[in-house]
């Protein structure tokens, strides 16, 4: 599929060809569904807890005799039922690791790109370069390459001091490392920024040849 190359200004200075085998595949929303709740829990900390009977600091010896005060018959304080015992039941550290083959979080990123291709969300330029940090100049070039009033997201491939910093100033923009391309990322924005650089690194980590 070809699809057009905008250079900063916005304006169309070329054409190029997509791999079909990665922007041009079947779209599994399943499989998508599947990687996506896979980075979200393993996002998950795990390390909430209460203290169950047997951890609470409380003395251990009877509260009050057995009999004769007409009272319930109760033993220690830990008990879960009195204020400062121990919890019946609650969260304990664990984690929230999700098994998914290596094959199938990689076509669920070759899916995503699909579909935001298919949806005209993906924006292709030339190159991202800039001489010094300037966060009003990359609001200017964003505006040209994605139009006003969007969030975008920008891919790099390779650390980019100047125009990372550029970014970070704009609350409806983000920037990643191409390599560190995830579902969550992928659809929390309304457009992707791709340059021609990060182009290469996808095709080399999400080819068909590298599985």
């Amino acid at each position: 599929m070809k699809v057009p190359v905008l250079d900063m200004t916005g304006k169309q200075i070329n054409s190029i060809d997509l791999p079909a085998d990665i922007f041009e595949v079947e779209i599994n929303t399943d499989l998508m569904h599947q990687a996506y709740v896979r980075q979200m829990a393993h996002a998950r900390l795990g390390t909430a807890k209460v203290k169950r009977r047997g951890e609470v600091n409380r003395t251990s010896a009877k509260w009050y005799r057995q009999k004769g005060t007409g009272r319930a018959r109760h033993g220690s304080r830990d008990a879960t039922q009195f204020v400062g015992g121990g919890r019946p039941k609650g969260p304990t550290p664990h984690k929230y690791i999700k098994a998914m083959p290596r094959k199938m979080r990689q076509q669920a990123i070759r899916c995503a790109l699909s579909a935001l291709l298919r949806d005209q969300q993906l924006v292709f330029v030339d190159q991202l370069a800039m001489e010094a940090p300037k966060t009003k100049q990359m609001r200017q070039i964003l505006d040209a390459v994605v139009g006003k009033g969007g969030k975008a997201l920008v891919l790099m491939a390779d650390r980019n001091y100047n125009v990372e910093l550029s970014l970070h100033n704009l609350s409806d923009a983000h920037v990643i490392r191409v390599n560190y391309l995830n579902m969550r990322d992928l659809f929390q924005y309304e457009k992707v920024v791709v340059p021609l650089d990060a182009l290469d690194v996808i095709k080399a980590i999400w080819g068909r040849e590298e599985d």
